[in-house]
């Protein structure tokens, strides 16, 4: 992929996603966007003359597992260092060419990680990592996890990642269990915001969910059996909700991409049908609900979009799910003030579609209309890729 970054760059006549009618003459300059103006000229298009073309900010993915190459970790220690950076590396790439220009890495990349192969991979995707995640493993007291708090914040990690339930590896009437007592959550918890960390906590629901409520963290994941109850006080806490529904609807599914088994197969149904009433909770409580593929694997990434179609399934309108993975995304990242919308001042994160996004078929239709994928102003055409 040949990015070529240009000081000033100017785009006629393009629709910005979601604004009918109406094209836009849009500058760039230094990397952000300098100047928005509704076109008065007749349409014309210098890259692409005959082509109506639509304009949409970055999108975000704030769920994703860039540094796993497999779904069990014994398999990926079986892999030589230089064959998972290249396998991590074209994750990066992967989810790029989908039109996500930012993500947050849920566990398992490091900042350095994500530091080299940003630089000397020239991957230009932009990485908000939380580092080794907390879990089983750590829950050794309040005073261990508050060192390891601090241990992971100096890495340089931006978020905290506690691991509060089990997931699809834990039987299901065990899936609710607290992994850590009620005084170690809120110790890490109370640890990384002490050290200005915003914290994210994998839950599936139940007693964790209250307590991430209580101890004010900053998002909930997954979050599959979320009660309505528990959505209106997330709402009225302004604790954000990353449901990440694709993912169970693909291990649910009898083709078993990653290979996983009938047991994990059927935890994966039966997350899958009860998350639309989670997000439906959410929705309707006025929680503030962004866009996460938890997507961990080769097989995965690149999929991304596939995440707006499950959302939309689940009762958002197409607004609110396109928001999920803009506004939303950026201001729970802590840069809604900068990224996220195509307005004068921010950061120039783009994707450039031939067909209406809003308007798509589908998620495979959606990622075949990216013309380009532009990254602070520096643009890629995805045709040379």
């Amino acid at each position: 992929m040949e990015n070529k970054f240009q000081k000033k760059r100017t785009f006629k006549n393009l629709f910005i996603a979601g604004i009918a009618e109406q094209r836009f003459d849009i500058e760039i300059s230094n990397g952000r966007f300098s100047s928005i103006a509704e076109s008065t000229e007749p349409h014309t298009q210098h890259d692409h003359p005959n082509e109506d073309l639509w304009i949409s900010p970055g999108l975000i993915d704030l769920h994703t597992h860039l540094a796993w190459t497999d779904f069990d970790q014994a398999d990926q220690l079986k892999r030589d260092k230089r064959e998972i950076e290249v396998l991590q590396a074209q994750a990066f790439e992967a989810t790029f060419q989908a039109g996500f220009t930012t993500v947050r890495d849920a566990g398992g990349l490091l900042p350095d990680t994500a530091r080299r192969i940003n630089q000397h991979l020239r991957q230009p995707l932009s990485v908000y990592a939380c580092g080794d995640m907390l879990g089983v493993k750590n829950a050794k007291g309040p005073e261990h996890l508050e060192r390891l708090v601090s241990e992971i914040i100096n890495t340089g990690a931006k978020w905290i990642k506690i691991l509060a339930t089990g997931g699809l590896g834990s039987p299901t009437e065990k899936v609710l269990e607290p992994i850590f007592t009620q005084e170690e959550f809120f110790t890490i918890v109370r640890s990384a915001h002490a050290r200005n960390t915003k914290v994210m906590v994998h839950t599936w629901g139940g007693p964790t969910l209250d307590w991430a409520i209580d101890a004010g963290a900053d998002s909930v994941e997954h979050g599959i059996y979320l009660t309505e109850e528990q959505a209106s006080r997330l709402a009225q806490s302004g604790i954000s909700f990353i449901p990440t529904a694709t993912i169970y609807r693909i291990v649910a599914d009898a083709s078993d991409v990653l290979s996983l088994g009938k047991e994990i197969r059927e935890r994966a149904a039966r997350a899958a049908e009860a998350h639309p009433n989670a997000i439906r909770y959410a929705k309707e409580a006025g929680v503030r609900i962004a866009l996460g593929t938890d997507f961990s694997t080769p097989v995965l990434h690149g999929r991304n979009l596939e995440e707006i179609d499950t959302l939309i399934d689940c009762g958002l309108t197409r607004k609110g799910a396109w928001q999920s993975a803009t506004e939303s995304a950026a201001e729970i990242l802590g840069y809604g003030d900068k990224l996220g919308r195509i307005e004068e001042g921010f950061t120039a994160d783009a994707v450039i579609f031939n067909t209406d996004p809003y308007k798509s078929q589908n998620a495979k239709a959606l990622h075949q209309s990216i013309v380009s994928v532009i990254k602070g102003g520096a643009e890629s055409d995805l045709s040379s890729c």
